[in-house]
Parts: C-alpha cells; sequence; structure tokens
C-alpha cells in the first residue's frame, strides 16, 4: 500500500485559469501569485533612471545660483569701496560740520544702503525682486524665524543708513543756502526713500507681527513684491543721476582748478565706473530674485498657510 504525505501547495497554471490567452503578462501574474519578488526590481532601477537627470539639473541650478551669488556679493563689495575712494580720495574726506565734506557722506551712505544693503537683503528675504538667504538652497530646510529677523534688521539697517545719508545732504544745503529738492535726482531719491520706509513698516505689521491675520498677508504680498523691486530700480536710477550731476557740478575745468568733465580724468573714470558697477549689481540682483528655480520651495503661490513670527515653529 502506497503511503503518500500531505499534497504539497501548488499554483494553478495560467494556462488553465486563463486558457484563450496564454501571454507574457498572464504568465508574469502567476509567477508573482507564487511569491516571486523579482518582478519589482525592474521598476526600481527604472525609477533611479528616471531621477538622474533631476538630480543633475537642480546640482546645476544650485550652482548657477552660487555664482551668481559671488558675483553680487563681489559687485556689492566693489561699489562700497569705489564710493569710499572717490570721496576720501578726490572729495577731501568726511566730516559733519556742514561743510562740502558733511556732504561727501550723502553718496557713501546712500550706495551702502539703499543699495548694496538692500539688494542683498531682498535676495534673503522672498520673494520680493528686490534682496538672499531665503534663496541659499542650505536655508531651505531649516527654521525661517532667524531668516526673517535678518532680513528685517538688514532692511532697517539700509533704511537708517538711507535716513542718515538725506540728513547729510539737508544739512550741507542749509549751511550754504543751496535749495533743497530742486533736481530731478532729489525727487526720485527721496521717493525711493519714502517708499522704502512705507515698506518695511508694511512688511513689519503684515508679516511680523503675531497678530497679523492670513488675510492681511495675502492682500500685502503682491503689494510687498512688487514695492520691493520698484525701490531698487529708483534706487539705481537716484544714484547714477547724482553721480553725474555731481560730477558736472565738481569737474568743471579751470574755474575751480580741475580738468573738464569732458575730458575724462581719473575722478571721472572712477565715477563712470561707480555708476557700471551699481548697474550690474541691480541686474544681477534682479536676476536672481526673477529665476524660479531658486525661490524657496515652501514659499510658493499655493502655500498659503502662515503662522506669524513669535508663533512660528521649525
Amino acid at each position: 500500500m502506497h503511503r503518500g504525505g500531505p499534497p504539497s501547495p501548488s499554483c494553478p497554471s495560467t494556462s488553465d485559469r486563463f486558457p484563450l490567452k496564454p501571454n507574457l503578462a498572464l504568465r508574469h501574474l502567476n509567477t508573482a501569485e507564487c511569491g516571486s519578488e523579482t518582478s519589482a526590481e525592474p521598476e526600481k532601477h527604472e525609477v533611479r533612471a528616471d531621477n538622474a537627470p533631476t538630480d543633475l539639473s537642480r546640482m546645476r541650478s544650485i550652482m548657477n545660483f552660487y555664482v551668481s551669488y559671488l558675483l553680487c556679493l563681489v559687485l556689492g563689495l566693489a561699489c562700497v569701496v569705489c564710493v569710499c575712494l572717490w570721496n576720501s580720495r578726490w572729495r577731501g574726506g568726511f566730516a559733519w560740520d556742514g561743510s562740502p565734506l558733511q556732504f561727501n557722506w550723502h553718496p557713501v551712505l546712500m550706495v551702502t544702503g539703499l543699495i548694496v544693503l538692500y539688494g542683498n537683503a531682498a535676495i534673503i528675504r522672498l520673494p520680493l525682486p528686490g534682496a538672499v538667504v531665503y534663496r541659499i538652497p542650505l536655508t531651505w530646510g531649516q527654521n525661517k524665524l532667524p531668516w526673517k529677523l535678518l532680513h528685517a534688521v538688514l532692511m532697517l539697517l539700509a533704511l537708517v543708513l538711507s535716513i542718515v545719508g538725506l540728513c547729510a545732504v539737508f544739512n550741507f544745503h542749509n549751511a550754504k543756502n543751496i535749495p533743497n529738492l530742486y533736481s530731478l535726482h532729489s525727487w526720485i531719491g527721496i521717493a525711493a526713500t519714502a517708499l522704502f520706509a512705507i515698506q518695511w513698516v508694511m512688511g513689519f505689521a503684515g508679516f511680523l507681527l503675531p497678530c497679523s491675520p492670513t488675510s492681511l498677508r495675502k492682500l500685502l504680498k503682491p503689494i510687498h513684491v512688487w514695492f520691493g523691486g520698484s525701490i531698487l530700480t529708483l534706487s539705481i536710477i537716484a544714484c547714477i543721476s547724482g553721480i553725474n550731476e555731481k560730477l558736472f557740478f565738481s569737474l568743471k575745468g579751470n574755474s575751480n582748478g580741475t580738468q573738464p568733465y569732458s575730458r575724462l580724468p581719473p575722478e571721472a573714470v572712477l565715477g563712470n565706473s561707480l555708476g557700471v558697477l551699481i548697474v550690474a549689481f541691480g541686474l544681477v540682483v534682479h536676476r536672481i530674485l526673477s529665476n524660479q528655480e531658486w525661490q524657496r520651495p515652501d514659499s510658493g503661490s499655493g502655500n498659503m498657510a502662515y503662522t506669524p513670527l513669535l508663533q512660528e515653529d521649525n
């Protein structure tokens, strides 16, 4: 008598279950039902292959950002060095006594505050067109609170420097009985500074105060973005026109012992170079701020959820 063990479990063949369609797909299904795990392996390799170009493109974008940011820093430093060199070597230095030496503070403080600090602070806190820390990829996974505070502090410092620069030129004009606010340069400069002050107050009230509602932030966000770019553009125009105006007033030829501006003396070359550096700095800042690939991922228009400053977590 034949004694057999319990029948071993077996998988039904594909041909028994689907006699009319014994194709490759059904055999693959039959193998998966029998416990085979080899069918998932090709899918894993395919996903890796699809992600490789994306990772490479992202790495290239990040490297382009850091190159642009480094160029922005170099141009900003060059602007500050040039304006300080111009007023210290060719304009006699600095003082606060109502003399022309007091006026020399005006271009230095306006270029440093209204152009260089403002541009870098605008890049720090996005979205602004005019601005860098929120753009830096290394900060994307970190708490926003320190970068918001840094943005606000840098903007406030830039505003203070701009106001002190205006005080320097107004005091000089009043001491010498020179009319104020008669030139196009002065009109544009006052407009830029006034808009800057309004922008800072609106930004503080709408984005930093813990009592600010989400509806107010949604209302202010596009206005804040537009004002940021407009202020930077107006500041560049004011500085360029101011440099040209100062060179025309100072380089009159034999009347004040200088060569005329038309002969392009060294002071004129430095002044013109400063203007070119300011324009280049502004173009690089606008390039950084207008590139959507360099925008902080969680600051897109689709994510409007907001927690006030003093209540924000990581």
